[in-house]
């Protein structure tokens, strides 16, 4: 990985770890890649930290399903569902992949560089 590579994905890391919406297992994950930098366990760490990402950044398609759903509109409330139902959808339409939430925004740029990463 190149010196500006890792400096994006370490920004995009510190923004997942300060994500309020990221999930326990991903922000445990994200600490350990930081941790990991010039040891011996870096490789395995990162390839963890991707598999790890992979599984949890959710598609944009997966955030436009849930918050257009009944159970999206329980957990959000009505009308904050529609409005994440709506921006999802213009973020689709604009090329968007991944779920709005910063800790998706910010896993899904690292993973758009999975290939330079590894």
């Amino acid at each position: 990985m190149t010196e500006d590579t890792r400096k994006f994905v370490e920004e995009k890391t510190k923004e997942i770890l300060n994500a309020g919406s990221c999930c326990p297992e991903l922000k445990e994950m994200a600490q350990k890649w930081l941790a990991a930098e010039g040891t011996t366990d870096e490789k395995a760490v990162t390839e963890a930290y991707l598999q790890e990402l992979s599984e949890d950044v959710l598609p944009i398609d997966a955030l436009i399903s849930f918050a257009s759903s009944e159970k999206g509109a329980e957990v959000f409330g009505a009308e904050q569902a529609k409005s994440m139902a709506e921006a999802g959808k213009a973020s689709k339409a604009n090329g968007g992949k991944y779920c709005i939430c910063p800790a998706c925004s910010a896993g899904g740029a690292i993973l758009d560089k999975k290939n330079e990463i590894l």
